[in-house]
């Protein structure tokens, strides 16, 4: 027969065992409510990314309508707008980045241009608008950025 001690001993080696396995399903609780909401914040991400091309055509269309007025083109404003709320309330705000300093980390120069009375490297024309915060990126805004101005040259 086993003594008093023996029997204190597995219990106190089931109750270990026990306990590692309640910490352990803890852990498993936790990584999988991480694993779920990165899988959320990853699909939400592809779907604005999809609605990306779709919002550009809508700008492309008020671009080509210039200063037109009229339902069809208030029509396409108001649907634009709609759109872009969407993409903030997904969590990828439009960004307004005209004047700012540029950032390579939010910003895709494709051009500079001399630009007199404005610092070297501020975006002076967002071309196509980038969406996101700090966190969370959905795309870089593609701007053209002030020149560095050249020194005066000297005459011989």
């Amino acid at each position: 027969m086993a003594t008093v001690a023996e029997l204190r001993g597995q219990v106190a080696q089931l109750e270990d065992a026990w306990r590692r396995a309640l910490a352990d399903l803890d852990n498993l609780r936790k990584r999988a409510a991480r694993q779920a909401g990165q899988q959320r914040a990853d699909e939400r991400a592809r779907v604005a990314a999809e609605w990306l091309p779709v919002l550009d055509n809508l700008e492309l269309a008020l671009e080509h309508a210039g200063q037109a007025d009229g339902a069809i083109v208030e029509g396409i404003r108001a649907v634009r707008d709609q759109a872009v709320a969407v993409l903030a309330r997904l969590g990828f705000p439009r960004r307004d980045d005209m004047g700012t300093k540029f950032d390579p980390a939010h910003h895709e120069a494709v051009a500079s241009v001399p630009a007199p009375n404005v610092p070297a490297g501020t975006v002076v024309r967002v071309l196509r608008p980038g969406y996101g915060d700090d966190d969370r990126q959905l795309r870089p805004a593609a701007v053209v950025v002030a020149a560095p101005s050249a020194p005066p040259m000297e005459s011989d």
